[in-house]
């Protein structure tokens, strides 16, 4: 998906709300909101989005010092993400259909990020309560259940931290799905995170918190941050050859659907959080997605 003039304004409203969570005085608001203006201005708006988020974040970074500036509410998230996990295991055991329950968690859990504008507190159990019964507006479940019976390897994207306990239960799902339908072959899996702090991303730190590293037969891929040597940009060519070498491909969240929707073979799972995305996907803010690209 490509730069749409909505996201540039709201990259600068992203910073300001940045900066003011961390409790920067105003003259510091403004000379990193200067250098982040003159960012955007001499970006190359044929770009993706998250080339933008990428730039801006690292000038966060650079000129408050702040190595992590989303860590307490990424902690904060973990920390409730985990509290409800024992419940989210139960509903999923006693479901009638555990993968499509947990395909349904693992999107709601989308709703906690740092990155849209958010027009109400995040919460997190409601979400899940809602999503348990919603009609998803693009669904391909069953394509993706298909492939996951076929799959030797998974691709797995994940996106937010506090999110990713949700993720790690739709892996641990899979596993036991795959199980449960007789498929004795071992499921390769790579979790794609970030390399480094960017807004509320899931890193190696979130993955070691909730024990995702754990899981029998995954391994870590990490993207950019913007900082040296924390790995390839998300749209790159390098990544697009990673999901040529996987037989399933799974990508959460808007930013995956933002860097990743022009290439093929992919399932996008997210909550449609701006007018831009939904609008891309041709359906509303606040929906659903479930979608094969």
């Amino acid at each position: 998906m490509k730069i749409k003039l909505d996201c540039i304004p709201c990259k600068q409203r992203q910073v300001l709300e940045c900066l003011r969570m961390n409790d920067q005085d105003e003259e510091s608001q403004k000379k990193v909101l200067r250098k982040v203006i003159d960012a955007l201005i001499n970006a190359d708006w044929t770009s993706t989005p998250i080339d933008l988020t990428t730039k801006i974040h690292k000038i966060v970074r650079e000129e408050t010092g702040i190595k992590d500036p989303y860590k307490k509410v990424k902690d904060e998230y973990n920390e409730i993400a985990l509290g409800l996990y024992p419940r989210i295991k139960k509903i999923i055991n006693k479901s009638s259909d555990p993968l499509n329950t947990a395909v349904r968690i693992a999107i709601a859990g989308n709703i906690i990020d740092f990155g849209p504008k958010r027009d109400q507190d995040i919460n997190v159990e409601k979400t899940i309560e809602d999503f348990l019964s919603k009609d998803f507006t693009i669904d391909d479940y069953q394509l993706l259940k298909e492939r996951i019976k076929k799959a030797g390897n998974l691709l797995f994207f994940a996106d937010n931290s506090g999110e990713i306990i949700f993720d790690k239960i739709l892996i641990e799902t899979i596993l036991e799905v795959r199980k449960n339908m007789g498929i004795n072959q071992d499921l390769k899996i790579d979790v794609v995170i970030k390399g480094g702090p960017m807004l509320n991303d899931a890193t190696l730190d979130d993955v070691k918190f909730i024990g995702m590293d754990k899981i029998s037969n995954i391994k870590f891929k990490m993207t950019s941050n913007g900082d040296p040597n924390t790995g390839p940009s998300l749209d790159s060519e390098e990544v697009k050859s990673w999901v040529k070498d996987h037989d399933l491909t799974i990508a959460k969240g808007m930013a995956s659907y933002e860097a990743l929707s022009e290439f093929n073979e992919i399932f996008f799972l997210l909550i449609t959080k701006c007018n831009v995305v939904a609008s891309d996907l041709g359906v509303k803010k606040g929906d659903i997605i479930l979608k094969y690209v």
